[in-house]
């Protein structure tokens, strides 16, 4: 089957990355696997030896294409209590003019999405800091780096926790909040499989949810146990559910790039086959998800809630059953 709209397959680069490896020789093994043609880059420490022109000539040299770039604040160990959410303010606008720096890397490469995970900003323990404050902190520093580049599209990549136990972004109501009180339209958010799964969220309703609030602006596909971040293989654990993401997206008009938010380096497996067995599962369940999404007997059972004849029909489809 023909799947429309087919989207690029994106890869995690440092999925690839060993003892050494320069960021053209992580590019260079991506672009191995067949079937993969993008990637993200990491903002500032992927550009620490390259400028802009001179990774996007990399990445031209692999047959890759530039996806976006995601700022990683968590390089820096000054960002530890925050990045824009630290309680002094210069170090708040350390972190504001990094990511203006990404952006403008952003554009110079021709890229059109930012992904911001704010994984330091959040707090630990009670009366830590002031809520109302780190919430004030977070929508300011978001504002200005929409409005410094209000072209490109700038992607909230939201997370429960990790690495602080509480983040000020952990879940899809909480970033649709944010995402409105800004009503910036460059802004909008990242799904990741694996971060709904922790947030105790399904996938398919927080997608759905997004679309009727927001753009969403990439979906990060992977899969874990719901108690951490595993970046596991996308469909291992939760084929149905990553199915339905599927279905869901199918229906919104999502036809963006897939990006493969995985960790084979924690495992010890070679990156190429753990991607090359990501893009076999992925291309199966995207079929199955195709092939369901006028099915009028699953529409009648899903409009009467019934459960068991959904069930049979998803069964068919994903195993002939």
């Amino acid at each position: 089957m023909t799947i429309p709209n087919r989207p690029r397959y994106a890869t995690r680069l440092n999925a690839f990355k060993r003892k050494g490896d320069t960021v053209a020789e992580m590019i260079a093994r991506a672009g191995e696997v067949g079937g993969l043609n993008a990637a993200d880059l990491n903002f500032p420490d992927h550009f620490d030896h390259h400028t802009p022109a001179k990774l996007t000539k990399i990445l031209q040299d692999s047959n890759m294409a530039l996806n976006g770039l995601a700022m990683r604040y968590y390089t820096d160990p000054g960002f530890k209590l925050g990045a824009f959410t630290h309680p002094d303010a210069t170090v708040r606008r350390a972190a504001i003019d990094i990511t203006k720096r990404g952006l403008d890397a952003l554009a110079e490469m021709g890229g059109t999405v930012m992904t911001v995970w704010l994984g330091q900003d959040g707090f630990d323990y009670s009366f830590q800091g002031d809520y109302n404050r780190m919430w004030d902190d977070t929508l300011s520093g978001l504002a200005e780096i929409c409005d410094h580049a209000p072209a490109l599209d700038i992607s909230i990549e939201y997370k429960p926790n990790e690495p602080r136990s509480w983040s000020v972004l952990p879940d899809m109501a909480t970033t649709l909040h944010a995402i409105r009180d800004l009503n910036r339209p460059n802004l909008g958010v990242t799904l990741d499989f694996c971060h709904m799964l922790f947030a105790g969220e399904m996938p398919a309703k927080s997608a759905a949810l997004a679309a009727r609030h927001c753009r969403i602006m990439g979906v990060h596909l992977n899969d874990g146990y719901a108690k951490r971040d595993d970046g596991l293989i996308a469909g291992t654990v939760h084929p149905i559910q990553t199915v339905e993401l599927f279905w869901t997206l199918d229906r919104i008009g999502y036809d963006g790039v897939i990006y493969f938010d995985t960790f084979p380096d924690h495992g010890g497996m070679d990156p190429v086959q753990e991607s090359r067995a990501n893009l076999a599962l992925t291309e199966r369940l995207r079929t199955v998800a195709a092939s369901l999404k006028d099915d009028p007997a699953l529409t009648a059972a899903m409009a009467k809630q019934d459960a068991a004849t959904a069930t049979r029909l998803i069964a068919h489809a994903l195993y002939g059953a």
